[in-house]
């Protein structure tokens, strides 16, 4: 099958299926104006593929708002093969097509689940997977398939889109473009499709006109005559006016018997394409089924084992012929015909399409519908079926919750500006106090979410007040998202409504607590119970809103994490990071996994696990790029900062650009304390000094960034000679540890006492830091007390005595991975009198970096699937890399790994 003028492209179209039969997978966008010929190269592309497992599906318009629609033409034919995929997938999968219930999984979680799925049909045969029309394909599903076309790597799947354009879901895929044919083909296909001769003057105007757009020439060619297409100056009148195909299509509908228009824009308003479904409503409109007749003969529609139209513009066209009466009426008649038991979404929603008016039963059906498409996960779908709710709605109240519930769910599925339109809908009616104050905490979530808004913590506060007694759980609820708020905000809040206020306003507001509950809070439990009173009001909300907080509650779970840095408690922190990211992965929380892993990656670096820092840096580049996020990772800027690579500088001035841009002060604070660490190590003290006032600039007395810059800063300022600034930040110091009793604490305030101390009460300090640090487990800070006692002890003209902390300042620093600290240490112990070696960096031979990943985790004793959920890929693709890594690595066996990698 040969298409005129699309020769390149159907050739790009067969390399594709060339490279899916050699084992590897890929995906194309194949884009174009209607009727250029996207249906037709698709066409041709499932006949070249005989030898492969084909599915294709097609977005219909009128099916956009059905959650998951395309999802269920995708994956219904194959439900049989979810056992053998990972289980959390498989039931994620299961409760998002409706299977079973269950809590909603998160997004990403499904995608895996379909990755998963499409990789284990492609076992026994490659597969191909068309998608025409993604356009109008349902947005929860367009989002899922796009997420899969990007993560396929080595399955044998091929993915191929037709689209008009290319939207923000296929952004950065490889794309095909049709051009309009060249009048030299555009001519051939004309003349092809005309029995005789044709007046080449009429034959010149028909090709202006179609403007090469195949599908315009091959539908003009078969409505012109040949008295049409006689001699003369011009077309007929008839086709003066605009000649492309859809206007085509548009006359051949109108020329139908009124019965045959009626079938025709049924058939359009019915997305599934199902034949008994059609004729059963026809029946309730009284449609013979002889009308068929007409429509076939006019090759606009095929009536077989499915519905389907000729060209989607056809379906187009269809629905601008009727009128609003006529669709009401075919909707009404679609919803009568429906099964409410088997397909109830789909029926609410004809219902809903055939009202004229309020109708509050109508509007009950369409807010279960939004219940049970948010129960799979379809938030779009379920704002969509709740604001149609809330148009049909004749009671205040229960318009109030509806809007309420469908601007959630509208914030939720990030359509910002949708939600906030519903919102102003609030402030033309009179509703309650609680429903405003939830409205308010609703605008704040919205402000926070689209630009990290500085007033987002005192708007949630205030929504919080105004509900108060009224309703407690969401007033705590609400003071939770303050906080939260307002650590993200850091610096860049309002001077009013910064962590320290908002957490001192929250204690003031928040009700008296039963005791917290242990399960929740963990090792902090003890600390936060009977030391509230002398901490910061940031762990006093704490124990005020914790008691009714779920210990895997990923928001509190990030909060005790924050709570357990500002107090220094290395074990506490340690445990909660992990347990933070176990609670994200365990639930499917793959978005908030994100901020779990930065927050474990800050805890593994301060206790010297670079091998496992490193792992969840390429984790979060994963679920970056899996989600297609183009946030900065400041956690990545920590690692480079340890490492003592410079380009930490430039890395964190991208963060630190994207922070200001988003509203984000943590970043700010964490990236300058990263490079104030860097310059330190690098002997740049001026430097480090400039970074670390910079980390210090905002009292963030209940984070542990703000605290770690202080440490920095009393480091870089006595080097720099800025003794008054090292002394003020030594005070500022100790008093977030006052009252703190741990190792860390302890340690840390003494290395930077030892600083500003003389003789004796210098050295007292810093072997006090050295023990009190070696127990804490906290290797970093260990070796460079160690660093700072060996070159104290080396000015005091003890150079044996240096040696001796220096030797080991350096073996700890190198064997951590500190390049920068150790090179310190090296030159310190040249000028204390020894010489030593230059450690080269451990490499992993001609592994890459994804290989290098893969490989850990497969020593560390995870299976193939386990690692593809780590790093969002299928278990296919990581059997394939392990086979790489074995030949470079001349092993057979995991087993063999652990005796090949450093």
């Amino acid at each position: 099958m040969n298409l005129l003028g699309r020769e390149d492209e159907s050739a790009a179209l067969d390399r594709l299926l060339d490279e899916v039969r050699a084992g590897f997978s890929r995906a194309l966008v194949v884009t174009g104006e209607p009727g250029v010929g996207k249906t037709a190269l698709l066409h041709r592309l499932t006949t070249r593929a005989s030898d492969f497992r084909v599915i294709e599906i097609c977005g219909v318009q009128s099916e956009m708002e059905i959650a998951f629609a395309a999802l269920h033409q995708l994956c219904a034919p194959h439900l049989g093969r979810l056992e053998a995929i990972p289980t959390p997938q498989a039931d994620a999968l299961r409760i998002t097509l409706g299977l079973r219930e269950g809590k909603a999984p998160d997004r990403l979680l499904v995608g895996l689940g379909l990755l998963s799925l499409l990789a284990e049909l492609g076992t026994e045969r490659p597969l191909l997977c068309i998608v025409d029309d993604e356009h109008w394909l349902d947005h929860a599903s367009a989002q899922l398939i796009a997420f899969v076309a990007r993560r396929l790597d080595a399955e044998s799947v091929g993915i191929v889109f037709g689209a008009r354009g290319v939207g923000d879901e296929l952004a950065g895929l490889p794309q095909l473009g049709l051009a309009p044919l060249d009048p030299t083909d555009a001519g051939a296909l004309l003349d092809s499709m005309l029995a005789g001769r044709i007046d080449p003057r009429v034959r010149e105007q028909l090709l202006v006109d179609t403007d090469g757009n195949p599908l315009a020439v091959v539908e003009l060619a078969r409505e012109l005559t040949a008295s049409r297409l006689s001699g003369g100056y011009g077309l007929p009148d008839a086709f003066a006016e605009k000649t492309g195909a859809s206007a085509a299509f548009s006359r051949r509908i109108a020329a139908l018997p009124d019965e045959s228009r009626r079938l025709l824009v049924l058939a359009a308003v019915d997305p599934t394409g199902d034949p008994i479904l059609l004729w059963n409503a026809a029946a309730v409109l009284g449609v013979p089924a002889r009308s068929a007749l007409a429509v076939s003969d006019a090759e606009l529609v095929e009536f077989g084992a499915r519905v389907r139209f000729r060209h989607p513009l056809v379906r187009s066209a269809a629905h601008r012929s009727a009128t609003g009466l006529d669709l009401r009426n075919a909707h009404a008649a679609l919803a009568a015909a429906t099964n409410p038991a088997t397909d109830p979404d789909r029926r609410a929603w004809h219902r809903a399409a055939a009202a004229d008016g309020p109708d509050g039963r109508v509007a009950a059906e369409l807010e279960r519908s939004a219940d049970r498409a948010r129960a799979r996960g379809g938030l779009a779908a379920a704002a969509a079926f709740l604001e149609r709710a809330v148009i049909l709605t004749p009671d205040v109240a229960d318009r109030a919750r509806r809007v309420l519930a469908a601007a959630r769910a509208k914030l939720a599925a990030g359509a910002f500006e949708d939600a906030g339109a519903l919102l102003d809908l609030v402030d033309g009616e009179s509703y309650g106090e609680v429903e405003l104050a939830r409205a308010r905490a609703l605008r704040a979530q919205l402000a926070f979410a689209a630009d990290r808004d500085a007033r987002v913590p005192a708007m949630l506060l205030e929504a919080a007040e105004a509900s108060g007694p009224l309703d407690p759980e969401f007033t705590r609820e609400t003071m939770l998202d303050a906080l939260r708020a307002a650590v993200y905000v850091g610096r860049l809040a309002n001077p009013d409504a910064d962590l320290s206020a908002v957490a001192a306003a929250a204690v003031s507001r928040t009700p008296t607590a039963p005791e917290p509950d242990d399960a929740a809070f963990g090792e902090l439990a003890p600390i936060l119970r009977t030391r509230a009173g002398r901490l910061p009001p940031f762990a006093d909300v704490l124990v005020r809103v914790g008691h009714s907080a779920s210990a895997d509650d990923p928001r509190w779970l990030s909060l005790l994490a924050f709570a357990a840095a500002g107090l220094w408690n290395s074990p506490a922190w340690d445990r909660l990071t992990a347990r933070y990211v176990e609670v994200c992965r365990d639930q499917g929380a793959l978005s908030e996994l994100r901020l779990a892993l930065t927050a474990r990656i800050y805890a593994l670096l301060t206790s010297g696990r670079m091998p496992e820092a490193h792992a969840c840096l390429e984790e979060l580049a994963a679920a970056l790029s899996a989600t297609q996020s183009s946030l900065a990772s400041y956690g990545a800027v920590a690692a480079e900062a340890f490492l003592g690579r410079r380009d930490a500088v430039g890395l964190a001035e991208v963060v630190v650009a994207d922070a200001r841009r988003r509203g984000e002060g943590l970043a700010i604070t964490a990236t300058s304390w990263a490079v104030a660490l860097l310059h330190n190590g690098l002997g740049r003290y001026e430097d480090a000094l400039e970074a670390a006032v910079t980390a210090t600039a905002y009292s963030a007395e209940d984070l542990g960034l703000g605290n770690w810059g202080l440490v920095e800063l009393v480091e870089a300022a006595t080097r720099a000679r800025a003794h008054d600034t090292a002394a003020e930040a030594l005070e500022r110091l100790r008093a977030t540890t006052r009252g703190i009793d741990t190792d860390w604490a302890r340690g840390i305030v003494a290395r930077c006492a030892a600083l500003l101390a003389t003789d004796d009460d210098a050295e007292r300090a810093f072997q006090e830091a050295i023990e009190h640090l070696d127990r804490g487990g906290l290797r970093p800070d260990a070796a460079r007390a160690r660093l700072l006692y060996g070159e104290w002890l080396r000015r005091e003209r003890r150079p044996a005595d240096a040696r001796v902390q220096l030797r080991a300042a350096h073996e700890m620093l190198t064997t951590i991975g500190m390049a920068g600290f150790a090179e310190r240490a090296r030159l310190e112990l040249r000028a204390a009198g020894e010489r030593t070696r230059i450690h080269a960096p451990s490499r992993q031979g001609e592994l890459t970096a994804q290989e290098a990943h893969i490989a850990q985790l497969a020593r560390s004793g995870l299976s193939n699937p386990e690692i593809g959920t780590r790093l969002f890929i299928s278990a296919r693709t990581v059997e394939y890399h392990l086979g790489k890594i074995f030949s470079k690595l001349g092993i057979r066996s995991r087993s063999q790994l652990e005796d090949r990698l450093d």
